[in-house]
């Protein structure tokens, strides 16, 4: 590698720092096609991701267009040059891969291709992809120049790099997943209490009415009322239910519109009053918006399960290039240091710890019987 050109080395630095960016597993794979195909200077790149059947879970490709992709018809299978890739665990630098005896064709709308270059990714014993360039570029006409040792030398640097950005976006989507579903079971829990209330108190009152009927008619009617409106309330809090169960659409929906959807589902679902102040708010770093979001939702937990609050207020407003979250309550307050010492921190140590994540700051503000305000603040993007 002493002998590449500093542009070489600064564009190996530049692909490892845009691949490390990168959260999403197929924003991953197309980052590491593209730099491979950049870094190296071939016509063709891509990347397969296997599955337990003999074929590719995900196969992505740098240098052919959409209408060509849908041309070539179906994904390929395990076999030929791409098997031995995965299955040999050897690099595969060819002259001509039409020449070589594992070639097996391609379909008739496929580019054609000659020099190859491919290897797999490796992390650690296990086999996650299998990356190959095609038609190495050549700076004088007649081609023919070929993928050199030097080339996959490089392949393999990036290759290593592309294991770890891969293995760390499918932990990030695995991390998200359980936060859903932790998040999921929460609301669950929570609407199932609030439908559990209003259904025995329409029990309690039916019973009521029943007994009323025969000697006082006219406060059994009323009962009966009370009843319908019990009835019409449990529907719409069972209606939340299946809408509000659904993952929180933070990427679709935005972080006001979560966050007001969510405190409208806590509102109905708790005797406390939730309320939600936000607007004028600009688009943010999705990472700082997340952290907002599960700050925001920590901090609603606590008031509601642990503070005896009556008044819940949740403010988010825009502070210099990035954002101010307030959540406060009216409830019981506690001593921060007391509750430090004792080892129940109340989620603040995650919380500061989403919040740092990020670049921002936490502050909490309580102290018995005055209730208790956590402030959030990040620096934007």
């Amino acid at each position: 590698m002493t002998d590449r050109p500093r542009s070489g080395l600064a564009a190996v630095s530049t692909a490892l720092l845009e691949m490390s960016r990168q959260l999403e597993v197929r924003d991953v794979l197309k980052t590491i096609v593209a730099s491979a195909r950049d870094l190296l200077d071939a016509e063709y790149a891509a990347l397969g991701v296997p599955d337990d059947h003999g074929g590719f879970a995900q196969f992505v490709v740098d240098g052919v267009s959409d209408d060509q992709w849908k041309a070539i018809g179906p994904l390929p299978r395990q076999h030929g040059i791409l098997g031995a890739m995965l299955h040999d665990e050897e690099p595969q630098r060819l002259a001509d891969v039409r020449e070589d005896p594992r070639f097996e064709g391609w379909p008739s709308a496929h580019p054609e291709m000659s020099d190859f270059l491919g290897l797999p990714v490796r992390d650690g014993d296990e086999t996650i992809a299998a990356l190959f360039l095609a038609n190495k570029r050549c700076p004088a006409p007649g081609g023919g120049c070929g993928f050199t040792a030097q080339d996959e030398e490089l392949l393999g640097i990036l290759a290593q790099h592309a294991a770890i950005a891969l293995t760390n976006a499918r932990l990030y989507e695995r991390s998200r997943e359980l936060t859903i579903a932790e998040e999921r079971s929460r609301l669950a829990h929570e609407l199932h209490d609030a439908v559990s209330q209003k259904l025995f108190s329409l029990r309690l009152t039916a019973q009521a009415a029943a007994r009323l009927v025969d000697r006082d008619p006219a406060r059994a009617k009323g009962e009966l009322q009370q009843v319908a409106a019990l009835a019409a309330q449990a529907a719409d809090e069972l209606r939340a239910a299946v809408v509000e169960l659904r993952p929180a659409g933070l990427d679709e929906d935005g972080l006001v519109h979560t966050l007001r959807t969510h405190v409208q589902v806590l509102d109905r679902a708790h005797t406390a009053r939730v309320t939600f102040d936000g607007g004028g708010l600009r688009a943010l770093p999705a990472a700082q918006e997340e952290a907002l979001l599960r700050v925001a939702q920590e901090a609603l937990h606590n008031a509601l399960r642990h503070s005896g609050a009556g008044q819940v207020a949740v403010r988010l407003t825009r502070h210099g290039q990035g954002a101010r979250l307030t959540v406060g309550d009216d409830g019981s307050g506690f001593d921060p240091r007391v509750v430090r010492r004792a080892g129940r921190h109340l989620g603040l140590v995650s919380m500061r710890d989403r919040a740092g994540g990020v670049g921002g700051t936490l502050t909490v503000r309580s102290a018995p019987g005055e209730g208790t305000t956590i402030e959030m603040e990040v620096p934007g993007g």
